[in-house]
């Protein structure tokens, strides 16, 4: 009978045992005299591997290549006769609106994309993907409004993103908001799923490309790869076509997938190469989608065209000012947009915000741009200090002016060979009129009376403050968060849209568009936030508010993409 120990001493005989009490040994060892972090980093072995940009506080990303911002924000004034500053308590009062909005949607509408305010039902307008929490997760981040965050990111996890069959998702709405949403969501919190989830939409979308001349299709299944033509029939707007290059390029980066950006980049040589002569250098609103032609001289900066402007300035602000193709077809373009026009869309006026980013940024571009966005946003304000209740109209139609003084250029002309002292007309602007005041005493009528809940005149608002740090734009900016709350708030829950603005009697609409919380009131946010909290240096804001990080390309990158 063997002892415990003759049994331990015949078992070192056998190799397998010597080599696993030595590994016990070594690593025994390791433990003793070099313990282990307390904080593990898994690092996937990748030849592209993943770039993760840092929470805030917001640093510079890979490299160190930011840039300084050309027109720091001048030091905040003091608060007036010595009062406290209110701006930290206007800041909490959108943050609390934000959580009176999405604590309804949670309640009453998710996963569906949006809430009936009135009702308080859900809708499935879109896709059906809980529009208004992807839409929203970058505003919880940055109002830190982090356990909703973490709600939301585990809806986000077990998303698929597939389109049941004859099921199509609109590729331009889908990747403004779902797609722009999840990179944003992943750029500010860095998320690992965020990013898997981005990859899986963007590869799932890739089908709208394909086209003869890569123009996106209206629609596409995501799970079989159908596209379709929507109601323009076989035809693509230009704002379509032109915003998708932010997602898709920072997308790229991350993945290092080409076909992410040979896909966008092809329609912008598709730009680069167009005759547009017919409609003066700039690019009309509608094309064919299988020739790659315009199909029509109408050119605008609302509706069909507005985002594609932007696009080309900011795909030069995101890849670290290195895009100059695009940069210059952005001073081109916008110097052409300062055009007379009738009808003034509440979606024209993310234009002031624009031009000022430009005029910051573009040392090339005449100064007339940063005068027309101060005198278009006072436009803007104008039509929401005008209405009584405090709120802007979604077209407002303005009353033709004849002949050469219809024209502000003349104007500009005749102020800056007079000394060009002071403001030029139109700049400045005229006070607003007394609320209730007519259509001709205020020489403009409604084309459309309902108020959406849109963004664009707090976004041109908060970019004028950035870049100029005038705080007129952060007192307006309050009133019209007042008015909205006046007057679209839903006691039970959430946000109404305005039937009309010109009514005594305010009535509401039942419908929260996801703009709101993604746009609306991320925007009035950063407005009345003191602290700096997405710099214009670093981060670049696609057209559906959510920021994207600042990078460069890398030589082999440059070599990989065929990027000159």
């Amino acid at each position: 009978m063997l002892t415990p120990i003759q049994r331990f001493a015949g078992g070192l005989r056998r190799p397998i045992v010597r080599i696993l009490l030595f590994c016990m040994v070594i690593g025994t060892f390791l433990v003793a005299f070099f313990p282990p972090s307390t904080t593990t980093h898994w690092e996937h072995p990748s030849y592209f591997p993943a770039r993760r940009p840092p929470p805030p506080p917001f640093r510079a990303g890979r490299g160190g290549k930011h840039r300084t911002h050309p027109h720091p924000r001048p030091p905040l004034p003091p608060p007036a006769n010595g009062t406290e500053n209110p701006w930290p308590a206007r800041a909490n009062a959108v943050r609390d609106a934000f959580v009176h909005a999405y604590s309804a949607y949670v309640a009453h509408a998710a996963p569906h994309d949006e809430l009936r305010p009135l009702s308080q039902q859900p809708v499935d307008n879109f896709n059906g993907w809980a529009l208004t929490l992807v839409d929203s997760l970058d505003t919880m981040w940055l109002m830190g409004l982090h356990a909703e965050f973490d709600d939301g990111l585990a809806a986000v996890a077990n998303m698929t993103f597939a389109r049941a069959p004859g099921r199509l998702a609109p590729f331009f709405e889908t990747v403004i908001r779902h797609l722009g949403g999840l990179l944003a969501a992943h750029a500010l919190s860095g998320d690992p799923i965020l990013l898997a989830r981005a990859d899986d939409l963007g590869t799932a979308l890739l089908p709208a490309f394909g086209t003869a001349s890569g123009l996106p299709m209206y629609a596409v299944n995501t799970a079989t790869g159908a596209i379709a033509h929507g109601w323009m029939g076989a035809a693509t707007l230009w704002a379509e076509a032109l915003s998708c290059q932010l997602e898709y390029k920072y997308l790229a980066y991350l993945t290092g997938r080409t076909e992410y950006y040979h896909a966008v980049d092809r329609i912008m040589e598709l730009m680069y190469a167009a005759n547009v002569s017919a409609t003066a250098g700039l690019f009309p609103t509608v094309w064919n989608t299988a020739a790659g032609t315009p199909s029509t001289k109408k050119v605008s900066v609302g509706a069909f065209a507005d985002s594609a402007y932007e696009y080309m300035l900011k795909q030069w602000l995101l890849t670290g000012r290195t895009d100059a193709k695009a940069r210059d077809l952005y001073a081109s373009g916008a110097d052409g947009a300062l055009r007379p026009s009738h009808a003034f869309e509440h979606l024209s006026c993310f234009l002031p915000g624009m031009l000022a980013l430009g005029a910051a940024t573009l040392p090339s571009v005449p100064r007339t741009h940063m005068l027309a966005a101060r005198g278009l946003a006072h436009t803007c304000w104008t039509l929401y200090a005008d209405s009584p209740s405090g709120l802007a109209p979604d077209i407002a139609a303005m009353r033709p002016a004849q002949g050469e003084g219809a024209r502000w250029a003349p104007h500009v002309a005749a102020w800056e060979a007079a000394g060009a002292q002071g403001d030029p007309p139109g700049v400045a602007g005229a006070p607003p009129l007394p609320r209730g005041a007519t259509p001709a005493e205020r020489e403009y009528g409604a084309g459309a009376a309902g108020y959406l809940l849109r963004p664009e005149t707090v976004e041109s608002m908060y970019l004028l403050w950035r870049t100029t740090g005038d705080a007129v734009w952060r007192e307006r900016g309050w009133a019209v968060f007042e008015a909205v709350r006046r007057a679209a708030r839903v006691p039970g829950g959430g946000f109404a849209s305005v039937v009309d603005v010109y009514a005594a009697d305010v009535m509401q609409r039942d419908e929260m568009p996801s703009w709101f919380l993604a746009e609306t009131l991320k925007y009035l946010y950063l407005l009345f936030s003191d602290d700096e909290l997405v710099p214009l240096d670093q981060w670049v804001f696609n057209t559906e508010a959510h920021p994207l990080p600042v990078f460069e390309w890398s030589d082999w990158e440059r070599e990989r993409y065929g990027i000159p």
